[in-house]
């Protein structure tokens, strides 16, 4: 196979391989932003409101630039694949430890690692994935402040892992990533719903109530059924000198306490 990365560096060629194996994730191109954490906290919030069946919560308002390949790039949309909708909630009741707390929906790939088929020499994990019989090594990178800012979250929230990338990959990823044990539970790609050719992340699925439910993903096409319950942060691929988790932190500590994350982002959102 070419030298590519599993997220954002294939190939156009390599694409249709990759989505024969439902490897990498299928989002929306977006633009890193050079605005202010709490300019983006609302720029990214217009998309159109759907209405989707929940699961016995609350229900509020529904509402990447360097040389890459934007995620949405890598995979033509599948237009004719169906995934089946859980009857089921996706998470199991809230452990007690995380009884009352606010769940934080947090994506994998250009959120906190960036991954690649093209070897990286400054590589913190090489992963082994198994494609079409071949064992792969995929190299990936950290953010910066990752393992400060999932330490914090997990002081703070009911973390949950939610991906649209495959259990092949990102499970052992995540096992390099989180030794601290914060992701209460981890969502793969078939737990998405295809919507108009992406993977969406329907948070009327979890079982939480969406008064205190928040998800922070890179791309707003993941979040579109709940912007008002997103908190954006820009895409991330190498840059070493990112702040952009430990600039968040702040903003995640105020809203730990709200009693309705949609008051108390429209809050932060005010100009």
């Amino acid at each position: 196979m070419e030298s590519g990365s599993i997220i954002t560096q294939v190939r156009r060629e390599d694409a249709r391989g990759l989505a024969k194996q439902g490897l990498v994730s299928q989002s929306s191109p977006k633009k890193p932003r050079g605005r202010s954490i709490f300019k983006a906290l609302f720029c990214c919030l217009r998309a159109q409101n759907v209405g989707q069946p929940g699961c016995g919560g609350e229900h509020g308002p529904r509402t990447e630039q360097a040389s890459t390949i934007a995620k949405s790039d890598l995979l033509p949309c599948l237009q004719y694949q169906f995934y089946q909708i859980p009857s089921a909630c996706l998470l199991p009741e809230a452990a007690q430890q995380d009884q009352g707390r606010i769940c934080v929906v947090i994506d994998l790939d250009e959120t906190l690692v960036h991954s690649s088929f093209k070897p990286i020499s400054n590589a913190d994990f090489i992963v082994p994935v198994e494609i079409e019989g071949t064992t792969h090594q995929v190299y990936v990178l950290k953010r910066p402040f990752v393992d400060e800012f999932l330490r914090r979250m997990g002081e703070l929230f009911e973390c949950v892992l939610f991906t649209a990338s495959l259990a092949k990959y990102a499970d052992p990823v995540t096992d390099l990533l989180d030794q601290r044990g914060v992701f209460r539970a981890r969502l793969f790609r078939e737990s998405c719903v295809f919507h108009q050719g992406c993977y969406v992340k329907d948070l009327s699925r979890l079982g939480r109530d969406l008064r205190k439910t928040l998800i922070l993903d890179n791309s707003p096409a993941s979040y579109i059924f709940h912007p008002e319950n997103a908190v954006p942060v820009q895409s991330w691929f190498d840059d070493m000198g990112d702040t952009e988790l430990l600039n968040l932190l702040p903003v995640f500590e105020e809203l730990s306490a709200a009693e309705d994350v949609y008051t108390s982002l429209g809050q932060l959102r005010a100009p």
